[in-house]
């Protein structure tokens, strides 16, 4: 059986084996919309990690004990699962698998990425709940992958879990590899305005460097407000940047942005327009408000991540 999926062979129904995220990439490249390519570590690749290794009984063990009032309960256990799935042997044919996929993108670095197959559903977002490892190498990838998988145990994401119900529920968790972008510039779209929830304003949000810096809430970025009724320019916030996420020699490192482009505004008018309408085509093809991660590099865009915006109350 094969474990990878490249994402052409996936789309917006492939949530059960390719997690929220994998699902959504295969989605949007078959729609043409600019994805950096890659593939998927299928979620039965992780499913057959614990039950070869019987990790499977060990974890339920310690989460049965966690006692979700105490929060140093919920991180020694979450420690506790995190340390015997990272010491735990990988299956050989499975390393070799993801390795062949690997080289086959021709690309030094990727961005290793959970992706949770009971994922961003309308009423529930794993968003931030997982990990995801940028700059990966070859050397790395296996690692990180493990480290996807156990994220599924952070602190963070078993009391979410616990909170939203979903503890004795089937949740797998899919790793997507994907082809690094270098973004000069990167952010977020919210199709519908999320603040005053009109449908016919969609914001962007942009900041020099990777798009960590923005989900992580390192940097305030800027923001854009576009009409969807004849793609005007609306509103214009810029804020002034004084770091960034980037590589540098081959780690991800936050460094200084030059003084001279602190107060600079991210994106120009044109470059606004353009994502704005790349954002209202995706909107369009999944017929509901989607909330989107972009990055461009060298004054190309692409598209890295796409779900539904969770938090509208319509």
């Amino acid at each position: 059986m094969a474990y990878t999926k490249l994402f052409t062979r996936l789309n917006k129904n492939s949530v059960a084996e390719a997690g929220g995220k994998g699902a959504s990439l295969g989605e949007m490249i078959n729609a043409k919309i600019p994805v950096p390519h890659g593939f998927v570590v299928i979620a039965s690749a992780f499913d057959r990690f614990l039950e070869e290794t019987d990790l499977a009984q060990d974890i339920q063990a310690q989460l049965d004990q966690v006692n979700y009032k105490d929060t140093n309960s919920v991180d020694r256990y979450a420690n506790v699962i995190r340390d015997t799935i990272a010491k735990t042997k990988f299956p050989e044919d499975l390393k070799k698998e993801i390795l062949v996929e690997f080289k086959k993108l021709k690309c030094p670095y990727v961005a290793v990425r959970s992706s949770a197959t009971a994922e961003d559903s309308k009423t529930a977002s794993w968003a931030g709940e997982l990990e995801t490892y940028l700059n990966t190498t070859g050397k790395d990838l296996i690692a990180n992958v493990k480290k996807c998988w156990s994220s599924l145990f952070t602190p963070r994401a078993i009391f979410y879990r616990h909170e939203k119900k979903l503890l004795k529920s089937k949740v797998s968790v899919a790793v997507v590899v994907q082809k690094m972008v270098q973004s000069d510039v990167s952010g977020i779209c919210f199709t519908v305005h999320p603040v005053t929830q009109d449908k016919n304003q969609l914001i962007i949000e942009a900041g020099f460097g990777l798009g960590e810096a923005i989900v992580s809430g390192q940097i305030t970025p800027d923001s854009y407000v576009v009409d969807k009724r004849d793609w005007s320019i609306m509103d214009i916030n810029i804020s002034r940047q004084e770091t960034k996420i980037e590589k540098i020699k081959g780690l991800t490192k936050t460094v200084p942005v030059k003084k001279a482009d602190q107060e600079k505004q991210k994106l120009t008018g044109k470059k606004i327009i353009a994502l704005a309408k790349l954002c209202g085509q995706i909107e369009k093809h999944y017929g509901f408000p989607c909330d989107i991660e972009w990055a461009m590099e060298k004054g190309k865009i692409y598209i890295t991540q796409s779900r539904p915006i969770t938090t509208l109350q319509f």
